[in-house]
Order: structure tokens, then sequence, then C-alpha cells
């Protein structure tokens, strides 16, 4: 089930907060705690009951472990743990890469394995991961069994995060009283509201520069390459700001508060920062639990820029099984490499900081999405001007050599300033989670209105979050 379906929207949203507010109403905190691992495992098993039987059993095991760990902490308990979830994820998510790997390599021919990657995995296996951890150093003090799997379980971030710790749920489920106050309902209405708007209209909308060129790597001019280029960077930062202030909004609306996994990260006037505000959780999760205990704090900056590199190239290895996204994390931590490295001795400004951030990221995004390695390249090559400097005759305006005058199957040029008003727009303005003080105000609610009814016209043909894929 997709956020930003009709089934979701009109039918299983309303039911699943029926329900919930009667239990809680009727029978207490504990029946609402199982009227929302209910509705949980429906929307998971909407997709596949066969799955959610496996998602269970891994939720079991996990559980047994913590508590073995919290009794007698060891470090082999820990490792086997830890092995048991990667190798669950390893077999569905990587399994067929290596097998096509070693094909390419030595010529083998082994067939493929029919396997399909259950949706979220990546996202629950790290939590658990987390979870296994937290027992061993003796931080996890709930050991409650149903609010364990609700915090597994918890349908607006199963899918595709935020990575959440333990102790961030299960404190909340806590509470006397599990129904959200007005303040928190304004705040969930809010965030849904712009995070489906920002998926079903301007994501999706961005979608048509981006998945004809990006088919057609080898054919794009300079200006049109750039033009894919810089849409993908639009269409994957509104869908996935877009999936994730649905997640906070959902989440609101049961009375729960998700941690912030995504703030404008184009504001960043460095790669560091930029990681510390895109997809915040996944960036704690590897800085906690990868970063640190590789030295990556401690020992100076030749070991940081080490650290950074293998950090982010196993990042880039958990975003997708392929090459391309291995590859894509090595170049973000040269990136952070660089950073640490040389950080001290220059300084460009926060302007062009912001500005060499994004050139540099949305190169890196070509990697991220392109559909082979010699697609990237062949991108590349064109926005770097190696093949030519040609502009669409709808920007012809007496350009001089090198530039030439050619018509392009894919864009007529003035998509470019429009994506650069988007840039700017993100840029300089302040977010969502900034605009949340003005929340209740009746220009806020009137936008709200206007967003909402908006998004209800386009909800006819629903797309998957990008971020699902992971």
């Amino acid at each position: 089930m997709l956020f930003n379906s009709p089934l979701f929207i009109y039918l299983f949203l309303p039911s699943a907060l029926a329900m919930y507010v009667a239990a809680h109403r009727w029978m207490g905190v504990r029946a609402a705690q199982w009227a929302l691992l209910i509705a949980s495992s429906v929307f998971y098993g909407a997709w596949s009951w066969k799955y959610l039987l496996l998602l269970y059993l891994a939720l079991s095991v996990n559980y047994l472990i913590g508590g073995v760990l919290l009794r007698r902490p060891s470090g082999w308990i820990l490792a086997a743990g830890v092995s048991c979830n990667l190798a669950l994820l390893g077999y569905f998510k990587y399994a067929n890469f290596f097998v096509s790997s070693l094909n390419e390599v030595i010529g083998t021919q082994y067939a493929l394995l029919n396997i399909i990657l259950p949706l979220g995995m990546s996202f629950f296996i790290f939590q658990k991961i987390a979870y296994l951890t937290d027992c061993h150093r003796g931080l996890v003090v709930d050991r409650d069994p149903l609010r364990f799997a609700i915090f597994v379980m918890f349908f607006p971030q199963l899918i595709a995060g935020p990575i959440v710790h333990h102790a961030e749920i299960t404190s909340q489920l806590k509470r006397q009283s599990l129904l959200p106050d007005d303040k928190m309902l304004s705040m969930g209405l809010f965030l849904f509201a712009s995070g489906l708007f920002k998926k079903v209209i301007v994501a999706d909308w961005l979608a048509e520069y981006v998945n004809l060129p990006f088919a057609h790597a080898a054919e794009l001019q300079f200006l049109g390459a750039w033009t894919a280029a810089i849409a993908y960077s639009m269409q994957l930062y509104f869908d996935f700001s877009g999936y994730s202030e649905m997640a906070m909004g959902l989440a609101c609306f049961f009375g729960v508060l998700l941690p912030i996994n995504f703030n404008s990260p184009y504001k960043a006037a460095n790669i560091a920062e930029f990681w510390r505000r895109w997809h915040i959780t996944l960036g704690r999760f590897l800085r906690d639990y990868l970063y640190i205990p590789l030295g990556g704090s401690h020992h100076g900056k030749k070991r940081a820029a080490g650290a950074a590199l293998v950090v982010m190239t196993l990042g880039g290895l958990w975003h997708g099984a392929g090459w391309t996204f291995v590859l894509w994390g090595l170049l973000h931590g040269v990136f952070l490499a660089i950073h640490r490295l040389w950080n001290s001795k220059f300084s460009l400004g926060r302007p062009v900081g912001m500005v060499v951030t994004f050139l540099a990221v949305t190169f890196a995004w070509v990697l991220f999405r392109a559909a082979s390695l010699s697609d990237a390249l062949a991108l590349w090559k064109t926005m770097l001007g190696f093949k030519g400097f040609v502009m669409p005759p709808i920007l012809y305006s007496g350009w001089p050599a090198p530039f030439t005058v050619q018509f392009s199957p894919f864009i007529n040029g003035i998509e470019f300033w429009f994506l650069l008003v988007l840039v700017a727009f993100v840029m300089l303005t302040k977010n969502v989670h900034e605009m949340l003080e003005e929340a209740r105000t009746w220009k806020t609610a009137a936008l709200i209105s206007v967003m909402t009814i908006t998004s209800i016209f386009a909800l006819s043909h629903p797309t998957t979050f990008l971020y699902y894929q992971f």
C-alpha cells in the first residue's frame, strides 16, 4: 500500500485510526497498542502475507537474542545476531548481485535466483542491528514484547524509514494516553498534506524530465544532460522529503513523534553538512555503529578520512545491489575525505559553498540514478562538454563558439530555468519543519487546504516512492 494511493487515504488510514481510537477509549492503552500492531500488520500484509511471516520470524529471533545480550553481554552472541541479520539481508538483496558479478568477472553462467526483496528490509534490518548493539551495551530498558513488535512494525516508518532507535518509539508507547492532542493533530495534518503535495505534484512532475533522458543517456545534448541531472536531484529531494514528512504526519495521528529525517540538505555549504541534513537517521546509524567504531572521530584526520571512505562505500551498497551504488558511495566517501583533510585550509564562504556542494552532489546523483556505469559516464562526458556545447533553439541568442544550436527530442530548453528557480527555492526558503511554528494560523490552514485539494486530483495514478527500492 502506498501512502499516496486512494486505497490508503480513503480506506486504510480512516479504518486504522477509527480502530485505534475506539480501542483506546473503550479498553485502554494496551488495546490501542494491539490495534496499532494489527493495523501495521495489515498494511505490510497487503503487499505480501508470506513476507509478513518472515518479518515476524526475524522480529522474534532478534527479540530473543536481545534478551540474552541484556542478561549476559557477549561479543560472540552480538556478532552472531548481527551476522544473522546481515545474512538475511544479503540473501534477499545481494545474492543475485554477487552471482551476476561473478558471471561477469570469471565468465561463468550461473542462473540468477528467483528472489523478491521484501519491502523495507534494508531499514528494519538496520533497526534490529542497532537494537542488538544497544542491548549489548545495556542501553535497552524496555523489554515489553508488544511494544518491541510495534517498534519494528510501526507502519509509517516500516517501509522506508526513518531508522529509529528502540527507545524513541517504546518510551512514547508507555504514556498513560496515546491519543494525540490538538497540536499534534494539526502538525500531523500539515506534515502529511505538504508531503503528499511534494510527492504527487512536484516529484512526479519532475519524473518526466528524468525517466526518458536517463533511458537515452548517450543521446543527450549538453543542456539536456544538465537538465536531467538537476531534475533528478530535485525529484529525489521532493520525493524523499515528501515521504519523510508523510511518515512523520501519519505517526502524529497515532500520538507518536518520529525523528526528523530530512532537513533542507541543499542548503548545506559542504558535503559533511549535506550528510547531516540528508537521511539524518541513516547518517546517525552509520556514524554510531560504523564510523565511530572504525576510529573516525578520535584518531586524526587521516583515520577519519579512511573511515569515511569505508562507511560511505558500505552506505552506497546498502542503497542498492549494483556497482553504480557502490561507486556512488565511494565517490561521496572521497568527497568527505577531501573535506576532512582540507576544510581547515580553505573557506569558500557559505553562498559559494552551497553552490559547489549542490553541483558535487548532483554530479554524484547521476551515478546513483543511471542504469549502468556506461550510462553514467556518457552523461558525465556530456555534462562536462566533451561532446560539445549544444543549446536548444529556444535559448539561442547568438551564442559564441564553441556553442552550437540543435533541437533536442527531450527538452526545449525552458525547463532548465524552471529547475534553477526550484533549486533557488529549496536553498533560500523555510522548510516544512521551520514553518511548523506557524502551523496553526489561518494562512497555514488555507495552504494545507490548497495542497490537499490539489493533491487529491492527482491520486488516480499513484507512483512508488523512490526510496522504496532501497
